[in-house]
């Protein structure tokens, strides 16, 4: 089970969404949808849109897939747990 949850932010050009639970299974359409959403069509939202992962306990294959998707179109991931950075480690690499 995964839950997305809207973070508050001062900056009307951020959205920050905390993940919480396991990234895997029929999570990852749903995180997929929303940050589509959030981002547009096209990808090129103004504003950033950060990923809060500090109550992400697992993350599967497609769910890693999705976070490279994501960063490559500059989504901020923060706040993952040692278990997690090492599981999305060539992800956070190729972000910085």
């Amino acid at each position: 089970m995964m839950r997305i949850s809207h973070g508050t932010t001062a900056d009307d050009n951020e959205a920050v969404f905390r993940i919480e639970g396991q990234v895997s299974g029929p999570w990852i359409e749903e995180l997929r949808r929303v940050c589509n959403e959030t981002l547009g069509g096209n990808g090129h939202w103004g504003g950033r849109l950060v990923l809060d992962l500090a109550d992400v306990s697992f993350v599967d294959a497609d769910g890693v897939a999705l976070f490279r998707e994501l960063t490559a179109r500059r989504v901020i991931l923060i706040n993952a747990s040692l278990f997690v950075t090492e599981q999305l480690k060539e992800v956070i690499d190729a972000s910085h």
